[in-house]
């Protein structure tokens, strides 16, 4: 997906393309996860859909479920378990996904500019 080292590093403008297919990618995971949240606090725990979307939203965004869990059901405690930890992978493959090509970039302009010292 990157350049290689061998090849020079891509333009502002196209950098600022790739950032917006990261970008992309980032709110479709995103709004795939909160859908799947917001019907699974629905159906499973029984909450209206704005008390499961909230709680969905709570739990991706790492700030945990909202509200009196004391009341929700078995399945509910059970889903809102996995989904707290499937939140946590999600913030993590997000991350990954908005910092690897800034990375990238940097790391390539270092060795661009490396290798073009050597061979000149």
């Amino acid at each position: 997906m990157f350049e290689t080292r061998h090849t020079p590093p891509i333009s502002r403008k196209r950098f600022a393309q790739r950032m917006l297919g990261q970008l992309a990618y980032v709110v479709a995971i995103a709004a795939v996860s909160l859908l799947a949240g917001t019907f699974g606090f629905t159906r499973l725990a029984n909450q209206d859909p704005l008390t499961a979307f909230e709680n969905a939203s709570m739990l991706l965004g790492g700030m945990g479920p909202v509200g009196d869990n004391g009341t929700m059901p078995r399945a509910g405690k059970w889903f809102a378990s996995f989904f707290a930890l499937y939140a946590g992978l999600v913030f993590i493959i997000v991350a990954g996904l908005l910092t690897a090509p800034i990375f990238h970039r940097i790391i390539h302009r270092f060795h661009w500019d490396e290798s073009k010292r050597a061979d000149g």
